[in-house]
């Protein structure tokens, strides 16, 4: 007990001279934390403006390469409509100075369509490498009995591939294989039910086709809900959604079944058999008779009615214009004579 009192009276007694050695160590202590959490801060604060620095220069480096690009294009003429049809036919021809000219002349346009889609995802040059991709399958499939100038029949191949680019830098869902095999296999089977009955199909319509309870089609319907919607757009005036990444084999291509109509002349004269919702709703997507290609958004605010109503009447539209291709002996894009 006495040395208890002893060690008490050494830390709290005798004037205060404990207290004071106390204080004076717990200062030296502090001033010590101090000092390191100074220097943490120090250190924190300088990799913080090391890092700012390294992306303001890969900014700068990359706003410098895009300023370059852009003076680089802009040496390049613009064509007119009588120097695109001498182009088109030496391409025909196999000219490869002739296709080289026709993309350098429409790199403008891919820049000007890639900035309608920036800070969805994408870096800037990334946009513009895709949109240059859609150029060139432009290039290569343009024909002279195109009833459009080249920069419409180029706008909508440069959209798809960005907005392709962009679909497939969204999908994030990470799900089991079953697991993704059944929501495939409900994508597809709910998109033959919309396009056969022109309606959203029922849970029970959906799980005697998949041989499932409607039990199971509810729970994929849920999960595919909570991850992302099957029919939202991957992006703002977007017209890619879940559904459109999941392939559909009985689907008709919409871009080659316009290129065939188009070859043999016929774009005018097939586009006569749709109704004139469906007439205006085809020329309206695909920018033909010289105008601009436009989103399903678009029309769907145009005619008052959603995206998906949209979408379908554009694939029943198309399903009777491949119809009139198969009646008309031109089976895969090819007439009889040739």
């Amino acid at each position: 007990m006495d040395d208890l009192d002893n060690h008490e009276e050494f830390a709290f007694g005798r004037g205060g001279r404990g207290t004071e050695a106390t204080t004076a160590q717990e200062s030296e202590e502090g001033t010590l934390d101090g000092e390191a959490e100074e220097g943490e801060d120090e250190d924190e604060a300088e990799a913080e403006e090391k890092a700012k620095a390294k992306a303001a220069a890969e900014e700068g480096h990359t706003d410098d390469a895009i300023k370059l690009y852009l003076r680089e294009i802009q040496k390049t003429n613009l064509l007119t409509a009588e120097q695109e049809r001498e182009l088109a036919l030496k391409i025909s021809q196999g000219d490869h100075a002739a296709r080289d000219r026709m993309i350098e002349s429409n790199l403008r346009l891919v820049v000007k369509i890639a900035k309608r889609y920036m800070n969805r995802g994408l870096p800037f040059l990334d946009l513009i490498e895709e949109g240059n991709m859609g150029l060139i399958k432009a290039v290569e499939r343009f024909k002279l009995s195109k009833e459009c100038r080249f920069s419409t029949y180029a706008t909508w191949w440069i959209r798809q591939s960005i907005e392709r680019a962009l679909v497939n830098q969204s999908r994030t869902i990470r799900l089991p294989v079953h697991v993704s095999d059944d929501i495939n296999k409900l994508v597809k089977i709910s998109r033959e039910l919309v396009h056969r009955n022109n309606r959203e199909p029922e849970v029970a319509e959906i799980a005697e086709m998949m041989g499932v309870q409607p039990s199971h089609v509810r729970r994929l319907m849920v999960l595919v809900k909570k991850t992302y919607s099957i029919e939202h757009p991957m992006g703002e005036n977007s017209d890619y959604s879940l559904i459109d990444t999941i392939e559909d084999n009985n689907a008709v291509d919409p871009a080659l079944l316009i290129e065939d109509l188009d070859k043999f002349h016929h774009v005018s004269r097939w586009l006569e058999t749709l109704n004139d919702n469906e007439r205006e709703i085809i020329t309206l997507r695909f920018g033909l008779e010289d105008k601009e290609p436009q989103t399903l958004d678009t029309i769907g605010r145009r005619y008052g009615v959603t995206r998906e109503r949209i979408r379908q009447i554009e694939a029943k539209s198309l399903e009777k214009l491949r119809r009139i291709i198969e009646e008309s002996d031109i089976p895969n894009g090819r007439s009889a004579a040739d």
